[in-house]
């Protein structure tokens, strides 16, 4: 049986690889071996990235709920045992939001979580 070189596949793939580490330093983007590993490594981090960027800002949004509510004389865990209690169901961005750009509505807020605490 003849030898297949499989010129039309590998060429494909390796040209595949090389436009994927496109503007990557050095070697990494014009050479295939260096190449392939490089993006096999970015790929990995774009996906444990993707997954530490919704914690991150989860974080984030915490953070600035809890520096909000302490203007009330209440704690992060305390605001949000109350709006669960009130049955009020915003997620933590969106209460991030109404803290930075709606304090009046954020205020009204605290209130019902307050109330809702004091049964």
């Amino acid at each position: 049986m003849a030898r297949v070189k499989g010129s039309y596949t590998t060429n494909h793939r390796r040209k595949k690889i090389l436009k994927a580490a496109k503007g990557y330093y050095g070697a990494k983007h014009s050479l295939y071996r260096t190449a392939n590993e490089q993006v096999m490594n970015s790929l990995a981090y774009a996906y444990r990235d993707r997954k530490n960027c919704k914690r991150e800002f989860r974080k984030l949004w915490i953070q600035r709920i809890n520096a909000a509510v302490r203007n009330y004389d209440l704690s992060y865990s305390r605001f949000i045992d109350g709006l669960n209690k009130s049955n009020i169901n915003l997620n933590r961005k969106i209460l991030s939001e109404l803290s930075i750009n709606q304090p009046e509505e954020f205020e009204k807020l605290v209130l019902a979580s307050k109330s809702a605490l004091a049964k």
